[in-house]
């Protein structure tokens, strides 16, 4: 086969890897896998959501002290949510809804509901197996409880591979040619200079580390959401006539097969399921192993007691944020006129009140850039994982280069990519949490034995031995 064919044919075979990747048997694991987990908990998240949202929502901004070389528990929710909530929560939603109607956000819910436990298995093992690096910061994540929990060091390899490209394409940039290309299309200013300014700002945050870094997303990632938030609020305030029937039409198609709705093509039912299934886990990230390496660097007496912010990073993400652009969308009147997912979303914003749009430009730059910020954290631990911390500082620049790159060329395939690494990543990392799942079950039932009264942070670890 020439070389010709080859570059021709490239597009289309990372297109099947991308669907092979993201395909049922991804999917099916995804979601089969929180199901396992709530089981094995027995529901958990939703026994014990009471006490998990006054412990973690209703304290996010109690002041708390971090120990040295670590952050405080919001601190390391805050960098977790700046790289999951990004374009996904925005764009993301809209191809959900495009692809498989209204009755893909039901489904999108579902996914949530057990990727909710999916992210508590995950954060727990990341506290339980965490190490300190020669700075004397935590460091954790998949790599480092497959490597020291499930004693796969070759398996640990792989996801650290994974995650340390991945955050090349969909954590930098993807996102960075993201904001050069909302910013163009609504204020006419050039990519080249989009690309200078938000490469310095990402070299000045990532110069000063995990510390620096959330330093800046605990303040960004309240900000922007509750921007988000209250703007699609004031959107459903004007159509407040139709959230009734953009709510019921949510469940009404989520379990048949749709004729045209709103001008848009029907369905099937496995395609309205995989829409949501599928986005619904591309945005909040459960069970692909990426939140873990933040929440490792946590300040905290017991691993569940930062597995509960897990189960609050999923809900913040999927039920508050995802939920309030599909009701946006829904319920403005303009589904099935526009086929473009970004467009659609500035479209119902603006259709409402003047500058709605500009809602959807400042949350696509703001979940952009704090995405950017999270994965650079992601990409250099993993780095660091891999070839040690004398990889740090050149890992930095690559990366602060690849934001420029990112901002000013046509990236095409890129996308493709970047997808397929992030699919990747859940493999090794759902083989991990099956494995050491009875270790979170024990620690579970230690953390919340007699009525909620916790053993010290020595005893919880005798259960290990």
């Amino acid at each position: 086969m020439s070389s010709e064919v080859i570059v021709l044919n490239f597009p289309k075979l990372m297109s099947a890897l991308d669907s092979l990747v993201w395909g049922p048997p991804l999917l099916l694991l995804l979601v089969g896998g929180g199901i396992y987990f709530t089981i094995r908990t027995r529901a958990l998240h939703l026994r014990h959501f009471g006490y998990i949202f006054k412990n973690t929502l209703l304290k996010m901004f109690e002041k708390s002290e971090a120990e040295e070389g670590g952050v405080t528990p919001f601190q390391a929710l805050a960098n977790a949510l700046a790289a999951t909530v990004g374009t996904g929560n925005i764009v993301g939603v809209s191809v959900a809804i495009l692809t498989g109607g209204p009755g893909a956000v039901f489904w999108m819910w579902v996914a949530a509901f057990f990727g909710m436990c999916t992210k508590y298995f995950e954060i727990v093992l990341s506290i339980v197996y965490r190490t300190h690096n020669s700075k004397g910061e935590w460091a954790g994540g998949p790599m480092y409880y497959i490597d020291k929990g499930l004693k796969q060091p070759w398996l640990a390899k792989l996801f650290a591979i994974f995650a340390a490209l991945a955050c090349f394409g969909i954590g930098n940039t993807v996102q960075s040619n993201a904001i050069a290309g909302v910013v163009k299309a609504n204020f006419g200013i050039s990519p080249v200079i989009v690309g200078i300014v938000l490469t310095l700002i990402t070299a000045i945050v990532v110069a000063g580390g995990i510390q620096s870094i959330t330093r800046v997303t605990e303040k960004l990632v309240p900000f922007m959401a509750a921007l988000y938030i209250i703007g699609a609020i004031v959107v459903l305030f004007f159509n407040i006539q139709n959230v009734p029937a953009a709510f019921l039409s949510i469940f009404t198609n989520a379990f048949q097969t749709q004729a045209a709705v709103g001008g848009v093509a029907g369905f099937t039912f496995m395609q309205i399921v995989r829409a949501g299934v599928s986005r619904g886990l591309f945005t909040n990230e459960a069970g692909l192993g990426s939140s873990p390496i933040a929440h490792a660097s946590a300040t905290t007496d017991h691993p569940v007691r930062q597995g509960m912010w897990g189960v609050t990073e999923v809900f913040v993400d999927t039920f508050l944020v995802c939920t309030m652009t599909a009701m946006v969308i829904l319920s403005s009147g303009i589904l099935g006129t526009e086929a473009d997912a970004s467009s659609l979303v500035s479209k119902a914003f603006g259709s409402t009140f003047a500058g709605g749009r500009y809602i959807v430009t400042f949350g696509l730059v703001l979940f952009a850039f704090s995405t950017i910020l999270g994965w650079e954290f992601y990409g250099e631990t993993s780095a660091r994982y891999l070839l040690g911390d004398k990889v740090a500082w050149p890992f930095k620049i690559v990366f602060i280069l690849m934001v420029f790159l990112g901002s000013t060329m046509d990236l095409g395939v890129a996308w493709t990519i970047a997808n397929i690494l992030n699919g990747l990543m859940a493999f090794p990392n759902l083989i991990a949490l099956v494995g050491l799942s009875g270790v979170v079950v024990a620690l579970s039932k230690d953390f919340f034995a007699d009525d909620h009264i916790r053993t010290s942070a020595q005893e919880w670890q005798k259960l290990l031995k």
